[in-house]
């Protein structure tokens, strides 16, 4: 059976205008699709698809892929609001944006699940022109926890990381220091850049959770870990974080670190 069920253009917020239930989007810089995960039954997990301008499939040309988890008020059945709170105003401001970006949807009363998300990519890459060289991952609230286990669980996938606003379980990083991991894992681990996010007035995720995964990182001697906190922001971090577009410069200049 198709992976791909229907072909739709994502909705987004813009202007002011916020989309429920089913509304046809207005704004075409998406695709809705349908990913199928066989296991004791089969799981439908529905995602926003980006494609850059330029994108040929019958080319040879490969592209930057990002990764991104929405929050857990994004969750539910309806795909067109995952990228309510992402980069959708940047890009529609930024036309040359040069990334594919997949957006999956997590369903209502779940949290991320890295075998999912994983198979997910999987299928994404397998399908389209992706430099597995430059794939990166990041997520805000929910999906900043999201982003730091699916990037701690995979570290050798990604290119670099940038978790907005989350946190995370550390002891996979102190199963690393200690020894209790694989030397393979341990140096994806310390070689994969990470620049977190938070704002230094949040009462929904503080901050600590993001200092506490940052101070993890660096006791294991990770080589590129840093974290930028808005003295004024509260939870909502995010929308200062993916409307600069340093952080999509700093982005490309990382490549997969191969063993």
């Amino acid at each position: 059976m198709p992976a791909k069920s229907f072909t739709l253009i994502c909705a987004l917020l813009c202007g002011g205008i916020t989309l429920y239930a089913q509304d046809k989007p207005q704004d075409k810089i998406f695709a809705a699709q349908t990913f199928e995960k066989q296991i004791t039954k089969t799981l439908h997990s529905d995602y926003l698809l980006f494609l850059p301008k330029g994108y040929d499939a019958k080319a040879e040309k490969k592209w930057p892929l990002i990764l991104l988890l929405h929050g857990a008020g994004e969750r539910g059945t309806n795909v067109w609001r995952v990228d309510i709170h992402g980069p959708s105003k940047y890009i529609l401001e930024h036309p040359d944006f040069p990334f594919i970006m997949v957006s999956p949807l997590c369903p209502e009363g779940q949290t991320w699940s890295n075998e999912t998300l994983m198979e997910l990519l999987d299928k994404v890459m397998a399908s389209h022109q992706v430099d597995a060289d430059r794939v990166y991952l990041t997520g805000l609230s929910m999906g900043g926890y999201g982003t730091w286990s699916l990037a701690l669980a995979y570290p050798e996938k990604f290119a670099a990381v940038i978790p907005i606003c989350g946190g995370g379980d550390s002891l996979p990083v102190h199963l690393a220091r200690t020894g209790y991991t694989t030397a393979a894992k341990k140096e994806a681990m310390k070689n994969l850049p990470i620049w977190a996010f938070h704002g230094g007035k949040d009462t929904v995720v503080p901050p600590d959770d993001s200092e506490h995964m940052v101070k993890a990182l660096k006791l294991l001697g990770a080589k590129e870990v840093k974290l930028t906190i808005y003295p004024e922001a509260t939870h909502n971090s995010w929308a200062q974080t993916y409307s600069n577009p340093e952080i999509y410069d700093w982005l490309l200049q990382h490549k997969r670190t191969r063993p």
